[in-house]
């Protein structure tokens, strides 16, 4: 049956000897007669196997074959099996898993950070070592020079910015254009500038040019080297590397984008941040802000301290609690902070003050949320310090005595942004040298904690451990308040914490 078979079958004896050839086997192999070696037709590959279930595989011609021996007593029988296309195909399988595991390695640390110098180095590196011998990344301009970073066959990324006209590289302009997307781009490596070759790379054999698609912007271009030892990109290998300048476009696009926004968010950061205090017209400052978020930087408690536009004028210190926290919270915390400040030509006055806010805050919307505030306006006369405090719906300051005393402020007053018509009452505090006022936010004494984790730190408790404070610097004040306070909470929710001490100096003015 084996002689009508479709496949080349030889049957050899146990020296190796070709005993008998059906017509496929003579057809494929014409010297295949009786009594002739297999090295003799043109097949010497065949005697590699020889034991049971051992294949051999070489070629005949141009065409792959997979021989595959059956022993019957003394006598061999080889089936010939063409294995082109599967082999073909085999390979081609094997290179489309490296390259999916390329791709997946490159997204993987192209994605691990958001910073564009790092995601240059990185497609400058994989392009360098998987798809060329070495690779350079071009992003659009800044301030009229293109920022390169370069990866030579050694794989060292070299970071440069470079004062270059790219329309001296055939489409490297349209490259950095980003959009439309363009096709891929040969260039003659002879015509090339010669910052796009760099020292270390051998004669350039063949050079193209991807554009770094990005999400609507454009990220930039990537330009590949080979040297003249190897061969020519193909037409797959041009289009892996489309595929994978189009992550690494996707990759720098995103880290732009978040480094623009974080420069954006820097710069409104800093209008929401709290001030920093210190002496001011001869009366001293400090505060303390802890936002409920360890990882925010601003919150709903504030504060702000306006300094005398004259000597003879008194300064304006505000300390506020906006309800609620978070983000949302700060966004309308700056807009009492700026509201107030507009207000300072009128700041003698607490009650204009808070009436002007009090509809501010009505007409923008803001009614589920309010506001409470500490109004306190200082001036320094001889050794002592003079202040005039009002509360609207906040906790009334507290004045520290030299004799260890703890006073509470004589004011009160209604919320603000809630009703239409507030009432406040003005106490009028005076403090000797070394006395100091306390204006805090109630993210101090509802703390919760302390032994069973559900007590309050309360005011009772903040009294006495400022009757310990007598005498003592602002600083030491308010930083021994927002000790006391975060220990008592431990590592439990708080809300934000703000405190302002006022302090009347010892030595003369």
């Amino acid at each position: 049956m084996w002689h009508r078979a479709p496949f080349p079958v030889l049957v050899t004896d146990a020296a190796g000897v070709i005993v008998q050839a059906n017509d496929a086997a003579l057809g494929l192999l014409p010297g295949a007669l009786p009594g002739t070696a297999p090295a003799d037709t043109g097949a010497a590959w065949l005697s590699d196997g020889r034991a049971e279930g051992t294949w051999a595989r070489g070629l005949i011609g141009q065409t792959l074959f997979e021989a595959r021996p059956v022993r019957e007593g003394d006598l061999t029988v080889w089936w010939l099996v063409d294995v082109t296309g599967l082999d073909h195909t085999t390979q081609a399988l094997r290179v489309e898993r490296e390259r999916t595991a390329f791709l997946d390695q490159a997204s993987s640390e192209l994605l691990s950070s958001l910073n564009l110098d790092r995601c240059m180095e990185v497609t400058a590196r994989l392009a360098a070592r998987h798809l060329a011998d070495a690779a350079m990344v071009i992003l659009p301009p800044h301030r009229h020079r293109y920022p390169l970073a370069y990866c030579g066959p050694d794989g060292v990324v070299v970071r440069d910015e470079a004062l270059v006209d790219p329309a001296t590289v055939p489409g490297l302009a349209e490259a950095l254009q980003g959009y439309p997307p363009l096709p891929s781009r040969w260039i003659d490596p002879a015509a090339a500038p010669g910052w796009l070759t760099r020292d270390g790379l051998h004669e350039v054999g063949s050079m193209v040019v991807s554009a770094l698609p990005g999400h609507g912007v454009p990220a930039g271009a990537l330009v590949l080297l080979r040297t003249s030892e190897h061969a020519c990109f193909s037409e797959g290998e041009e289009v892996f590397a489309r595929l994978f300048a189009a992550r690494a476009g996707a990759a720098m696009s995103a880290a732009r984008l978040y480094a623009e926004q974080t420069r954006i968010t820097e710069t409104l950061m800093r209008e929401l941040l709290p001030p920093r205090v210190g002496h001011l017209q001869g009366v001293e400052f400090a505060a303390r802000y802890r936002p409920a978020e360890d990882a925010a930087l601003v919150g709903g408690d504030f504060y702000d301290v306006h300094p005398a536009a004259e000597p003879c004028q008194e300064t304006l210190a505000v300390l506020g609690d906006v309800a609620g926290k978070g983000l949302e919270a700060a966004v309308l915390t700056s807009k009492i902070r700026h509201t107030l400040q507009a207000l300072l030509p009128l700041a003698g006055d607490h009650q204009r003050v808070l009436e002007l806010l009090n509809g501010v805050l009505l007409k923008g919307g803001t009614s589920t949320r309010f506001v409470t505030l500490v109004l306190a306006s200082i001036q320094r006369t001889g050794d002592r310090v003079r202040l005039r405090v009002t509360s609207a719906g906040h906790a009334p300051p507290l004045i520290i005595r030299k004799d260890g005393r703890v006073d509470v402020a004589d004011t009160k007053g209604t919320l603000i942004g809630m009703i239409d018509r507030i009432s406040s009452v003005t106490d009028t505090v005076v403090l000797e040298p070394g006395e100091t006022c306390l204006l805090y936010t109630d993210g101090i004494t509802e703390a919760k904690g302390g032994p069973l984790g559900d007590e309050m730190f309360g005011d009772e408790r903040l009294m006495e451990e400022l009757r310990q404070c007598a005498d003592m610097p602002p600083e030491a004040i308010t930083e021994r308040v927002e000790m006391l306070s975060s220990q008592w909470v431990g590592g439990g929710a708080h809300d934000d914490m703000a405190v302002i001490a006022i302090t009347a100096p010892r030595g003369v003015h």
